[in-house]
C-alpha cells in the first residue's frame, strides 16, 4: 500500500519543494497540502494520512494543531521539517507529538527517509537534530509522548549492514558511498542503532557486530 503523505507548510518555496522531491518517490503518494490549520484539520479527516510532513514553526502550525490532529486521526505520523530549531521548539515540537524531526536543509534521500521510516512506525531524527538534541540535553524518553515498552529489539537488514561496516573501520563517508546514502543519514542510523542496543561507543557496536556474525573475528586478527 502507498504511504499516504500530506504536505503541512505556509512557505509555497518549501512546498514545491517538497512536492517535487516525493513526486518521485514510487511508495509515496501526496494525498494534499496545507498552508493553514483550517485546512490541515479539514484534510486530517477526509484523507487520513499516514505521515504529515509540517513546519510547526508556522502559524498556527504548533504543538497544539499537532495534538488536535493526533486526535482527529490517530494512526496519523508528524515529521517536523524545519529551519535551526531552538531548545524550546524542539521540547514543544516532541512533547505535541511529533514523531520524527528533519531540518530544511537536509539531503534529498534524507528528507524521504524520514518519511518512509516514519511511515513504518519507526522514529528518525538527522544528524543536526540529534547533535542540538544533545547540545540542548535533552532527554527524549522525558519530553515525548511515546512511551517505552519491552519490545525485543530488532534489528533492519539495513542497520545489519552498518553495523558490519562500522565494525570493519569504514569512515560515515565511504559507508555512504557503499550503501547510495548521505552521511547524515549514516550518521542517524549509527544513533539509533546505538540506542536500540543500549550501547555507548563504536566498540559496543564492533562487539555486537562479531558476536552476530555481521564481521570475522579474523578482520582483527589478520589487522592487529
Amino acid at each position: 500500500m502507498p504511504i499516504k503523505l500530506l504536505l503541512a507548510d505556509q512557505s509555497e518555496l518549501a512546498l514545491i519543494g517538497l512536492r517535487s522531491i516525493f513526486s518521485a518517490v514510487p511508495r509515496v503518494e501526496l494525498v494534499g497540502e496545507a498552508r493553514d490549520p483550517i485546512q490541515l484539520s479539514a484534510l486530517l479527516v477526509r484523507v487520513k494520512p499516514d505521515v504529515v510532513l509540517i513546519d510547526h514553526t508556522a502559524k498556527g502550525f504548533g504543538p497544539d494543531a499537532i495534538r488536535e490532529g493526533i486526535h482527529r486521526s490517530k494512526r496519523t505520523r508528524f515529521v517536523a521539517i524545519t529551519h535551526n530549531p531552538s531548545k524550546m521548539a524542539l521540547m514543544n515540537a516532541l512533547r505535541g507529538g511529533v514523531h520524527s524531526y528533519i531540518k530544511k536543509d537536509c539531503g534529498v534521500q534524507e528528507i524521504i527517509d524520514a518519511v518512509l521510516q516514519t511511515a513504518d512506525d519507526q522514529r528518525f531524527f538527522c544528524g543536526q537534530i540529534i547533535e542540538a538534541i544533545e547540545r540542548s540535553d535533552l532527554d527524549l524518553t522525558k519530553v515525548s509522548d511515546r512511551s517505552l515498552n519491552c519490545d525485543p529489539v530488532v534489528i533492519t537488514k539495513r542497520e545489519a549492514e552498518i553495523i558490519g561496516l562500522i565494525a570493519e573501520g569504514d569512515s560515515y563517508t565511504k559507508i555512504a558511498g557503499h550503501l547510495h546514502l548521505s552521511a547524515h543519514t549514516v550518521k542517524t542510523h549509527r544513533k539509533k542503532i546505538m540506542q536500540k542496543l543500549g550501547v555507548n561507543s563504536t566498540a559496543g557496536l564492533v562487539l555486537y557486530a562479531v558476536k552476530n556474525g555481521l564481521v570475522s573475528p579474523n578482520h582483527f586478527l589478520f589487522n592487529a
